[in-house]
């Protein structure tokens, strides 16, 4: 097993200086540490419990992502290294190790025990030796000057002591978001209005379920969602007429992810609660199971306490801890209830009797575990916002509108929980949106993870989305992602002595496909470091280079979509990029005559292009000899691999006034 997480985090912490100072031990933020150390950074990672890896290690059990293939480094090396511990500890034909390998359809994209996670999560910082870890502290203080952050003051959770960490560079990758107000960032909490950004699901919004297609449109809808390579989940939403669209303060329900064992000798008993009420037990939702977690274990994940939930998302810690209390309480109690209650039928009861909380999993903390699941909190408010529209096909192309910033994407469906209890005839609870067809991969934008009036901090985790786009950020899978792409974003800031607010976005995005983080969500193409023509499509997806979700690169090059890509070259990058790619669309659709390669090398004679077999020119062939004329034209994009230039803090730079929520 790895080392336990005391061997990285065993002394009192002291004031001092970083180059990198990472708000929050989530996997996001421990994939930010991890990549900005790896590249030379000296990086202060804290976190408000006593151990690292949020969910992940926390009873998430699964992977929620419909996307299996590689998307950025360090999120596939996690992932592979879970699977890897399962193999070698079980071996090949072990069912921990198949139950540990993604399934076939539904939420089965890889199951894990939440502390394999933590132990994979916590070795990948213990190896890092410009890490330093600070365990059970939280942010009490941000010091401001004008549009940078100077100094952040850490407390101890038990109240008994704190430190100063400064530096030039910040990332808040908590779940929380505590720095946003501390720091008078303007953020949002609930839901917008539906006439606010024209969303169709916001607002208070009543979804009832249909097995088919409501109308003609959808089912179009249905199979170009079918056709994508991702984990296809069934079923169809209608939004009843009682939805008014009402922005309100509520945010979708939170809950523990309670893990189970019917093994007895892992097994510890449910004992009888107190305060026990079950009249009001009967009306909690109970089940959504994630089964077959490795060695025989159960995740629930309910029940939802909705309305008490509200006041964790602004409330200190005290009211925090008493939140998760109610939860907690009321977790146990309901699991009392399925096992004794009489008005449980008796193969229930005697099903449920056999499980236990699982002894071998958050041994220090009473088998409960540190992090309570919350889904949604404060959303910053950035530079650019995502909205529904980001999550949906965007009339005239086959894909969700391009940003031409684009440093991640996304994947998961609109899938908002219940933000209160009520209910219509034929409802489900009020908020509660699970949209599998309409959801398409979208990007997400850089300024989306830019606060309005600082420059100097990033945030990969709450950053700047409504309420129903925010339901497609909110994955592990995702934000890990994320994380891994703005931590290049401070490698670059520090590098040329600036706030990645400042940074060269267009030299950003080459170094992100030039190692590997996927910028587009593509169906025929994976992206791996040093792979050229992988790295090419990924940079030009945001200047409007692929209408639809399909790079082609062995196809034929055309001669219409050549004399577009060759015309947004000479241009630079596009500010456009939709209007580029419905430009490019048209073209495909003349199906013009594949362009000769000795043609293109006449309209592009600063690269030298590779002689080929074939005289016909190939779309991966033309997009790689684009990449190379580009980087040569503007220098190599990749920074130094392992030492980089450390900047001093980065003077007061020029911003947006701010506006405290």
């Amino acid at each position: 097993m790895p080392a336990a997480i005391s061997s990285i985090s065993d002394r009192s912490p002291s004031d001092a200086d970083y180059d990198v100072v990472v708000i929050g031990g989530t996997p996001a933020g421990i994939v930010f540490a991890v990549r900005a150390a790896r590249e030379g950074a000296r990086v202060l990672l804290v976190n408000h419990t006593p151990h690292l890896g949020g969910m992940l290690a926390n009873g998430l059990g699964v992977w929620d992502s419909r996307y299996e293939r590689k998307r950025s480094p360090i999120y596939d090396e996690v992932r592979q290294a879970i699977f890897a511990y399962y193999h070698d500890t079980y071996g090949l034909a072990s069912p921990q190790y198949s139950d540990a390998l993604p399934g076939a359809t539904g939420h089965t994209n890889g199951k894990f025990e939440p502390h394999v996670a933590e132990q994979v999560l916590t070795a990948l910082v213990a190896r890092e030796e410009r890490i330093t870890v600070v365990l059970s502290h939280y942010p009490a203080a941000v010091e401001r000057v004008g549009p940078r952050i100077v100094g952040i003051t850490f407390a101890s959770m038990d109240g008994s002591e704190c430190f100063r960490a400064s530096g030039p560079i910040f990332a808040e990758c908590s779940y929380e978001a505590d720095t946003l107000p501390l720091a008078g960032i303007p953020y949002r909490v609930g839901r917008e209005a539906r006439a606010e950004y024209g969303e169709a699901h916001a607002g208070v919004v009543f979804m009832q379920p249909a097995e088919e297609a409501p109308n003609a449109g959808m089912a179009r809808t249905a199979a170009d969602q079918a056709a994508l390579q991702l984990r296809y989940f069934p079923g169809f939403q209608v939004r009843r007429p009682e939805s008014t669209g009402e922005g309100d303060g509520n945010v979708q329900a939170m809950n523990y992810r309670v893990i189970l064992t019917s093994d007895p000798a892992r097994r510890v008993p449910i004992q009888p609660p107190g305060n026990y009420d079950p009249v009001r037990l009967r009306e909690l939702e109970f089940g959504a199971e994630i089964e077959a977690i490795p060695n025989g274990k159960l995740g629930l994940n309910r029940p939802q306490l909705l309305g008490p939930h509200n006041a964790y998302v602004e409330g200190d810690w005290s009211t925090r801890c008493r939140v998760m209390d109610l939860h907690w309480e009321t977790a146990l109690a309901l699991l009392w209830f399925r096992q004794h209650d009489r008005s449980v039928p008796e193969a229930e009861r005697r099903r449920w009797l056999e499980y236990g909380l699982a002894r071998d999993e958050f041994s220090d903390h009473h088998h409960r575990p540190h992090e309570i699941y919350l889904r949604e909190g404060r959303r910053l408010v950035g530079r650019t916002l995502l909205t529904q529209a980001d999550t949906m096909l965007t009339p005239g192309l086959g894909r969700p509108p391009l940003h031409r910033d684009s440093i991640a994407f996304t994947e998961w469906y609109v899938d908002s929980h219940a933000c209160t209890p009520r209910r219509v005839a034929g409802s489900l609870e009020e908020g509660k949106i699970m949209l599998h067809q309409e959801t398409f991969p979208g990007q997400v934008p850089f300024r989306a993870l830019l606060p309005t009036g600082v420059d100097n901090l990033l945030v990969p985790v709450s950053l700047s989305a409504t309420h129903v786009a925010w339901n497609t950020v909110r994955l592990e899978a995702t934000w890990m992602h994320i994380a891994e792409a703005a931590a290049y974003a401070a490698l670059q800031a520090l590098q040329h002595e600036q706030a990645p607010a400042a940074i060269d976005g267009d030299r950003l995005r080459q170094t992100l496909a030039a190692r590997g983080i996927t910028l587009a969500f593509f169906n025929d193409l994976d992206s791996a470091p040093g792979d050229e023509m992988a790295a090419a499509a990924q940079y030009f997806s945001g200047w409007g280079f692929f209408p639809d979700f399909d790079a082609r690169l062995a196809a034929p090059l055309d001669g219409g979509t050549a004399r577009e890509w060759l015309a947004a070259l000479r241009c630079g990058a596009p500010a456009e990029p939709n209007a580029v790619a419905r430009r490019i669309a048209l073209a495909c659709a003349r199906d013009e005559a594949p362009v000769r390669r000795t043609e293109f090398a006449a309209l592009l004679p600063e690269v030298e292009l590779a002689a080929g077999l074939d005289e016909t020119l190939t779309r991966g062939e033309g997009l790689g000899a684009l990449w190379r004329c580009l980087r040569s034209s503007r220098g190599n994009a990749n920074p130094p691999s392992r030492e980089i230039a450390v900047a001093p803090s980065t003077p007061a730079l020029a911003s947006d006034s701010t506006n405290v929520h």
